[in-house]
């Protein structure tokens, strides 16, 4: 069963280069871009919000909540624009085999790390 959850996970972790599609295709709804344009900065930055050294939680991220949020924000997409993003998705991958990154959402998350190091410490101190 894990083996059957773990495939599940990387297959929708796979979607993710279709969102990048998708969230620039014009008959995208508003609110699947927006979560599509989330999904995929956070996937493809290099930087995890919860480290992956962190017992369980680190790999909480990866196993559960984005493949969770890939198969919610596809739900929100157009069967249309998904199938046209799968296309692309398919072409660009087969031309270019490592996955894109995202330093500014690599930024963004040391940022968020170090205002909640800030916050603890801030907090700690008084």
């Amino acid at each position: 069963m894990f083996a059957r959850l773990k495939n599940r996970a990387r297959l929708l972790k796979g979607d993710v280069v279709t969102l990048w599609f998708a969230y620039r295709h014009p008959q995208m709804p508003l609110a699947a871009k927006i979560a599509a344009i989330l999904i995929v900065a956070y996937a493809f930055s290099p930087i995890d919000l919860i480290p992956d050294f962190i017992p369980v939680l680190g790999f909480l991220d990866e196993i559960i909540l984005l493949p969770v949020f890939i198969w919610l924000t596809l739900k929100l997409v157009p069967e249309t624009v998904v199938a046209e993003s799968r296309a692309a998705a398919q072409a660009w991958m087969n031309a270019h085999r490592p996955k894109p990154r995202n330093y500014i959402a690599a930024a963004i998350i040391i940022a968020l790390w170090m205002v909640a190091a800030w916050l603890l410490w801030h907090w700690l101190s008084d």
